[in-house]
């Protein structure tokens, strides 16, 4: 990685990017910045393990971090407590039907008064992708009511996880629960969380060398993918048991 220097600037309407060995070290894995969210911009980045990431003020950010955090399916780490409650059934979990509102709960404003990294531009972005069928969401749903969830993209057989929000307590956690089975199930050999944190860690999430994580999205995203929309195989409960 470069220790200095600046991201490399990317034009509108050419959806290259350069080598993510070429990211910064400072801020760790700045690659580019500019250009466009168009569809083939997005899946070409994914694809290089690139992702966009900035605030509405700013201009389009790309990144590439190393190390990588990823959850490797069959290594979720479902904690006793979180056991006990999804044995409950609090929620009914779905796949793929109500994609605009789960982005736009993971849009709203949290309670510590932080903004929003999803900006409109960035919501239309993704919602022209669930369209198109590469983006996907998974809800938690309480009676009638939308209570958790979480969205991402899938080229092959990898997830890239991108946001997620709980309006109940473990909303969000049963969801990815049901996800990571289902992919499973499904033979994903790669679920990409982006950045490390101590929640995703709960679950399975590691740290990977990007070069090792580029050489296992040359293996998966080449396998054929599952066609959309989405559903559940099985009862959901029958996939985590």
């Amino acid at each position: 990685m470069r220790e200095t220097g600046a991201p490399f600037l990317l034009e509108p309407g050419r959806p290259g990017f350069p080598d993510p060995e070429l990211a910064l070290e400072d801020p760790d894995g700045l690659l580019a910045i500019g250009g466009d969210l168009s569809p083939q911009r997005l899946l070409a980045g994914y694809r290089m393990g690139i992702f966009p990431w900035y605030s509405e003020e700013q201009p389009i950010l790309w990144w590439t971090p190393d190390p990588r955090a990823v959850l490797f399916p069959t290594d979720l780490k479902v904690s006793r407590s979180l056991r006990k409650a999804l044995r409950k059934r609090p929620f009914e979990v779905t796949l793929d039907r109500a994609f605009g509102a789960v982005i736009e709960g993971c849009a709203a404003p949290r309670g510590d008064g932080m903004g929003t990294w999803i900006t409109p531009e960035m919501d239309a972005a993704y919602y022209r992708l669930h369209k198109m069928g590469f983006a996907h969401s998974v809800e938690s749903w309480e009676a009638d009511e939308l209570v958790g969830g979480l969205y991402g993209i899938a080229i092959g057989r990898v997830f890239f996880g991108e946001s997620m929000f709980t309006r109940r307590t473990n909303a969000s956690k049963i969801a990815f629960v049901h996800l990571v089975r289902q992919l499973q199930a499904w033979g994903f050999g790669l679920i990409d969380c982006q950045v490390a944190s101590e929640h995703l860690a709960s679950l399975g999430a590691v740290d990977i060398p990007r070069r090792e994580f580029m050489r296992l999205l040359d293996d998966y995203c080449e396998r054929p993918g599952v066609p959309s929309p989405w559903h559940f195989d099985t009862d959901p409960m029958e996939i985590l048991w």
